[in-house]
């Protein structure tokens, strides 16, 4: 539709009612469409459904941009720019994962293997694309489940901590096995897993097999946490050498630096001494 250059404000009553009536989107974009509807004459019908319309989508995209800020992901990564072929998890395994069905059945992931390979970058992009089809997503470290636990120790608050973290539809644990587990950690990864068992989707990445993590944890811990984790889960093992050291070898990691022609106006000066004086003294 064509918009006009300047559209008069709305009547006061009308916007406060607007207002009053919580409809930010609908009442920003009301004057243009209403000026449009009076030159170009539209019919009421059409004048409501493009407001209404307007009004939609821009919730949806505030309560996008709201779960996207709660997921706490650690870097904005998204299909967008993911290169399907440098993984090697199959792609038809890829797409499937892809259409966030597995999060409706409450279904898991574990993505292991060496470093570099991708793990964090799928689990993100899948956690964004989560976020784009209205579900709640929570990014965690291993390690701040454990300093979840610790601060719980003060008043026995990790059962109700659990139960906030489970309001996600899916719960990602970034990199285990990179650095030691403390005691802590493990329980507050068994916590996660036990209580989402069934109920919601846990993924997980690992340099290490699951079936490696009593080499991290407490083996009656690892056990527990294994079995609950791995009875619903899908498992994709990633293997190859590491996609971060191929593009630094290649200098494909930065951008090329560009050299500019000096110039006397960008010359260093020192402070207080005038240019000519300065390259005097230089």
């Amino acid at each position: 539709m064509t918009i006009p250059v300047a559209a008069p404000p709305l009547p006061q009553d009308l916007d406060d009612l607007l207002h009053r009536l919580r409809l930010p989107h609908l009442r920003r974009l009301a004057p243009e469409v209403l000026a449009t509807a009076r030159s170009q004459r539209w019919e009421p019908a059409e004048v409501l459904r493009v407001l209404l319309t307007e009004e939609v989508e821009g919730r949806e995209r505030s309560a996008t941009a709201t779960r996207r800020g709660a997921a706490g992901f650690p870097t904005g990564k998204t299909f967008s720019g993911w290169d399907e072929s440098a993984c090697s998890i199959p792609r038809p395994t890829q797409a499937a994962l892809r259409t966030l069905e597995w999060i409706e059945r409450r279904e898991n992931l574990v993505v292991c293997g060496p470093s570099g390979t991708g793990k964090s970058y799928f689990l993100e992009a899948l956690g964004q694309a989560a976020v784009e089809a209205g579900r709640r997503v929570a990014w965690f470290s291993l390690e701040s489940l454990g300093a979840m636990v610790h601060r719980s120790r003060a008043d026995d608050s990790a059962v109700r901590a659990v139960q906030r973290i489970l309001r996600s539809d899916l719960v990602v644990v970034d990199d285990i096995g990179l650095l030691p587990v403390s005691i802590e950690a493990a329980e507050g990864l068994f916590r996660l897993v036990d209580a989402a068992y069934e109920r919601r989707s846990v993924a997980i990445s690992s340099n290490i097999h699951p079936a490696g993590f009593d080499e991290l944890m407490p083996k009656t811990l690892a056990t527990a946490t294994v079995d609950r984790l791995l009875h619903h889960a899908h498992l994709c093992v990633t293997s190859g050498e590491s996609v971060r050291l191929a593009q630094a070898t290649s200098g494909a990691g930065v951008k090329a630096l560009v050299q500019k022609e000096a110039s006397l106006s960008s010359r260093p000066q020192r402070l207080g001494v005038p240019s000519a004086v300065a390259g005097e003294m230089a």
